[in-house]
């Protein structure tokens, strides 16, 4: 069973199957690949994009990142580097007991959560304006809609009272 098991974790993936597995077009995972965010894990004797389940789960990162939380492939590249860094950063802190290269990597590791946090606080101000003007048309459609009602009671009564004896 644990055969079993391995053999689908290192199944690869051609590019077809890799973009329905994470509900994209072939198309979209080339340009993303084109664009730097991810590289296949192999390639095929006939020189197709082979791709594994690391790959599959940056794709669905990249996927939820463009799609869910409307970041542009800019920032996701940024978010993607600074993930890569992050564990660069971690595999160089474990492999030296210098404290001055210890503490050049956590300073490094904090200006790319510093910029992480820039991002995502842009993005949550550009979300709370958004959700302010939709609620302001709210507004103005819901004052509206009390006008034209008032309008519409005044003029049945007035109606009311003329078919009334």
């Amino acid at each position: 069973m644990e055969t079993t098991a391995h053999a689908a974790e290192t199944r690869l993936l051609r590019i077809q199957e890799a973009a329905a597995e994470i509900g994209a077009t072939p198309r979209s995972v080339r340009y993303w690949e084109e664009q730097g965010l991810l590289r296949p894990a192999a390639r095929s004797e006939g020189a197709y994009r082979l791709y594994d389940s690391t790959d599959l789960e940056r794709l669905r990162f990249i996927k939820a990142l463009r799609d869910d939380a409307g970041f542009s492939l800019a920032e996701i590249a940024q978010l993607l580097e600074d993930e890569a860094a992050r564990e660069r950063g971690h595999a160089a802190f474990h492999a030296t007991a210098d404290p001055t290269e210890r503490r050049r990597i956590l300073r490094e590791r904090l200006a790319s959560y510093d910029r992480q946090i820039s991002t995502l606080r842009t993005k949550i101000e550009r979300l709370a304006a958004m959700v302010d003007e939709a609620e302001g048309r709210r507004a103005r459609t819901t004052a509206r809609l009390a006008e034209v009602a008032a309008e519409s009671d005044g003029a049945e009564s007035v109606a009311e009272s003329v078919v009334a004896p």
